[in-house]
């Protein structure tokens, strides 16, 4: 079960995990030069945004694109503005995975092997260094997350602020991208699971009742939500209206739900963790040599996180500890998100979420197992980082020998 947070915060340790993730996602993040997989989608969508010239891309929301459009406003149309907001994104993930293993466990170590874990993912790494969506939505879901658990602790003088903090960051998330919205409901659940337990001794937002907040967490959420399309009502061709908005969000849903034809990189979401069917972001010539970003996760943290997802699922109901449960519950639930969208193709960097609560997972056992298996926790971080640089190549754009050179990385025939 959790406990109040402990008075005096890791500040120093966060801040240099945080200047590590900058520094390691911003490293050459100048290549590729060119458009890599769905940047040729949301970087002119971007350009028109900032240009308020009229729709683009509509069948998602527009803050993604807008965060794209400040950082070519602010760095010029080229590789760093397409890209610096997606490292800030990532880095906010890193933070946001150490505040929530601090919050659940007050120990540095367990935040700080969390954090690490998550750095350490491939999927992390290459959202971070690509203008797209979903590390923007990512970033929102992770930060509300943190804000709820916090206001699930906070003095009630202050809870109240945390709580809606926590709902604007999941509009925010949902204005993103859509697959965010099923996290509201997940929240909702969570709450009232909680305040279940706690029935007849509230040990968790106190003077937050549950009416009020679960009425307060749609209206925030959705409020935010509609404010993501401000920037539409100044297009100068076809602008948005209040009249138009509810409207709008139809048209979204028949252009996300409309049957499309195969590709050859789709797959089902029961794969996903298992890793079956990456998707190659580039693999060409670009700046003078061969270059390749393969949308991998590292395996000592998506196959072992499996593992301690399981451990946390297993543990929680033999213990009845919550909080396990929760870590548990909350990577399933990601998944289930996929199961039940009504989508017609899948891929796997829809799962990207998932393997951002894996490293809570990994972070949890890291705090649990040490007395059993010493220094075993030290070891499994020191394989993610051999293999962070073993398939550093692949995932960071740099030069290859050549054309056949992917092979040396293959470890499965699918991955091609």
């Amino acid at each position: 079960m959790p406990v109040a947070p402990a008075p005096n915060r890791p500040i120093l340790p966060a801040t240099l995990i945080g200047a590590a993730a900058q520094f390691l996602f911003t490293l050459n993040i100048a290549r590729p030069s060119i458009l890599m997989f769905d940047e040729v989608h949301y970087v002119p969508a971007a350009r028109k945004l900032l240009a308020l010239l009229g729709p683009a891309n509509i069948e998602h929301p527009l803050l993604g694109k807008t965060l794209i459009a400040a950082g070519i406003w602010a760095f010029g149309d080229n590789q760093f503005g397409w890209r610096l907001p997606s490292t800030l994104a990532a880095t906010a993930v890193v933070l946001g995975v150490f505040g929530i293993l601090w919050v659940l466990f007050h120990n540095t170590r367990t935040a700080v092997f969390g954090a690490l874990f998550t750095m350490l993912n491939f999927t992390v790494f290459i959202q971070a260094r690509i203008g797209m969506l979903d590390g923007f939505m990512a970033a929102f879901l992770v930060l509300a997350l943190l804000a709820l658990l916090h206001a699930a602790y906070a003095p009630p003088g202050r809870v109240w602020r945390q709580w809606i903090l926590g709902s604007v960051l999941l509009g925010l998330a949902v204005g993103v991208k859509w697959a965010a919205a099923p996290y509201v409901a997940w929240v909702a659940l969570g709450f009232l699971a909680l305040r279940w337990r706690d029935r007849g001794a509230p040990r968790h937002w106190h003077g937050l009742g549950t009416l009020p907040a679960l009425a307060l967490l749609g209206a925030v959420s959705v409020a935010s939500y509609c404010l993501t399309f401000a920037p539409a009502f100044f297009y100068a061709s076809e602008p948005m209206t209040l009249a138009g908005l509810i409207p709008f969000q139809q048209t979204m849903y028949l252009q996300q739900t409309q049957i499309l034809p195969p590709h050859p990189y789709q797959s089902s979401w029961w794969s996903w963790p298992l890793m079956i069917r990456p998707i190659w972001y580039l693999y060409e010539p670009a700046d003078g040599a061969q270059r390749g970003v393969l949308l991998l996760g590292n395996p000592a943290i998506l196959w072992g996180g499996l593992i301690a997802v399981a451990w946390c699922g297993w543990t929680g109901l033999r213990t009845r500890a919550w909080t396990l449960l929760g870590i548990a519950g909350l990577w399933g639930a990601s998944l289930l998100i996929w199961a039940i969208i009504p989508k017609s193709l899948g891929f796997f960097y829809y799962y990207y979420p998932s393997t951002i609560w894996l490293s809570l997972a990994l972070g949890a056992a890291a705090q649990r197992w040490p007395a059993r298996r010493k220094h075993w926790d030290d070891a499994y971080l020191a394989v993610a980082a051999v293999l962070f640089v073993y398939f550093y190549p692949i995932i960071s754009a740099a030069a290859l020998p050549g054309p056949p050179a992917f092979k040396y990385w293959m470890w499965l025939p699918s991955w091609a």
